[in-house]
């Protein structure tokens, strides 16, 4: 199958299989166009004792190795601090991934993944420690074909960047030979403002370079968000009706049903202004209010999200106050069980104001959207947990159906991102009568039920794209930094002003508090139900 020009690098063809070898230096995926295969590498994680490890990465990595998509001469290497042996490890990360993985675990296939997988003991800060991680990472070299590429994942606190890349730096490990590289994947929260961003980017700079730099966002890496631009530029039927012209308004939700969990600590420092707006939810209204990039390469898809969040209309105090929604949750009920409040949440303070939820009223002032206002709202322990995109459409002028028994509504087109991966459409058609009855009826196409396979979790796409150098689907430093200017405005305006917006309860079970409700009601429009 000869690829073809044109289609993205990072959101082509995705469900067809390669041909080619794994073993090729940096060939093009046949049925992928122009997407590089993923090259041989050692994988250091730092943080291999972590949660994320345990539930995302490792069980990533299997489903790429049971696919057949991770490299043949690909190792991982965990680095923490505990004492463990690799048997140990591996014996740890068997159990997790038997229970993470969205396959199951196929015993042939994790013996052959686990030998793979090696352990290293050291402190982050240990000089020595890093010796013996080059010489491992040398040795693993000499036999294994993995070229001295090597790919670091920062999964641990920001706090430990610098110590990390300044021995990396000092141990020779960020260095590469002749048609070798070395790659950083760094987690996000990536800083809690402008200038903590902007402080871990000359960091993480002096090590690497922009293009070896990945941001990763897992968001990014679902698949309903990979497809929102080959569903608006791939299709004559939506693209010349994305615009101020015929588009009433934007609605974006995020709803969790769980509460802080095991997270107490870090978000009540954060909360969901910084923890998923700033991130999450303005990467998928730059994916949704974007213009089409010149080309498919990544710097080029990132110029055009850098314009959206750089059109985005900034807010006064005033602005905040009136358009800007926070609220925490009480206590109440999730699926039938009594769960308790926010603030009585382990190791929360229990005077905390830190808010659980927000909801946002934004502008995007340039031709495209003129008017056209984008409702964001997220939050945990809201009634149903699920993330979508909601377009709806300006109303059909009524005039030929002003006998109707009911008035018409609009058109919306829902992109879900999960739980259920999905575009809907809804339509008006006649109901079936001697009568004109005018209802509203629905089109939709389910990811799983179309292609008849499952959909890749985030992590795997965006793990295997940063093996292939393919950085599309992660943030890019000027993203960052213009995202966390916008956002610093609301931020301390609830922190450093004289006369905060308040604080509003909601009930843990329900959609939020009545001030989000009333953000939309006053523009005579409503929140969507999920």
């Amino acid at each position: 199958m000869r690829p073809q020009k044109g289609l993205p690098t990072a959101l082509g063809n995705l469900h067809l299989r390669s041909t080619v070898s794994n073993e090729s230096a940096n060939p093009l995926r046949e049925g992928l166009s122009n997407r590089a295969m993923p090259q041989p590498c050692n994988v250091v994680i730092f943080g291999a004792s972590g949660d994320l490890t345990f539930r995302k990465l490792i069980p990533a990595l299997y489903n790429l190795a049971a696919d057949g998509d991770l490299p043949g001469a690909a190792n991982i290497v965990g680095f923490a601090r505990r004492e463990k042996s690799d048997e140990s490890w591996r014996a740890e990360l068997k159990e997790t991934t038997a229970k993470c993985s969205r396959s199951g675990l196929n015993e042939e296939v994790w013996d052959g993944f686990s030998k793979r997988i090696y352990y290293h003991q050291s402190e982050f800060g240990d000089a020595a420690g890093y010796a013996r991680l080059k010489q491992k990472l040398d040795a693993l070299d000499a036999v294994g074909g993995t070229r001295g590429n090597r790919l670091f994942y920062l999964s641990v606190a920001p706090a430990e960047f610098e110590g990390i890349i300044a021995q990396l730096i000092a141990a020779g490990l960020t260095q590469s030979g002749d048609g070798s590289w070395s790659r950083v994947i760094v987690e996000k929260p990536f800083g809690t403002d402008l200038a903590t961003a902007q402080d871990l980017n000359t960091i993480i700079a002096r090590a690497f370079a922009e293009g070896d730099t990945f941001r990763i966002d897992h968001y990014l890496g679902k698949e309903t968000a990979q497809n929102i631009m080959v569903l608006r530029f791939a299709n004559s039927l939506i693209e010349p009706l994305w615009n101020h012209r015929y588009i009433d308004h934007v609605q974006i939700t995020s709803a969790e049903q769980l509460g802080v969990e095991a997270r107490g600590p870090y978000y009540d420092k954060s909360g969901a202004l910084r923890d998923m707006v700033q991130s999450h939810l303005l990467q998928i209204l730059c994916l949704t209010a974007m213009e089409a990039p010149t080309n498919l390469s990544a710097d080029a898809v990132r110029d055009e999200k850098l314009k959206v969040v750089r059109s985005l209309r900034r807010m006064s105090a005033d602005d905040v106050s009136r358009d800007v929604v926070r609220g925490q949750y009480a206590a109440g009920a999730i699926g039938g069980k009594q769960v308790p409040a926010y603030r009585a949440e382990d190791r929360v303070n229990p005077k905390s104001e830190t808010e659980t939820f927000v909801a946002l009223k934004l502008h995007v002032d340039n031709w495209r959207w003129h008017g056209v206002p984008f409702y964001m709202r997220v939050g945990k322990r809201l009634a149903k947990g699920g993330a979508e995109i909601a377009v709806q459409f300006k109303e059909a002028p009524g005039v030929l159906f002003n006998s109707a028994e009911t008035p018409l509504g609009p058109n919306q087109l829902v992109i879900r991102i999960q739980p259920d991966e999905g575009v809907s459409l809804r339509l008006q058609c006649k109901v079936p009568g001697s009568t004109l009855r005018i209802e509203p009826v629905k089109m939709d196409f389910h990811y799983g039920t179309s292609f008849g396979k499952q959909s890749p979790e985030a992590y795997e796409r965006l793990i295997l794209d940063s093996m292939s150098g393919d950085a599309t689907l992660f943030a890019r430093r000027d993203e960052v930094e213009e995202a966390w200017r916008f956002v610093d405005v609301i931020e301390n305006t609830w922190h450093a002003s004289t006369t905060p917006p308040p604080l509003c309860d909601y009930p843990a079970g329900s959609w939020g508090p009545k001030e989000a409700d009333d953000l939309l009601e006053r523009d005579g429009r409503a929140w969507r139900r999920m």
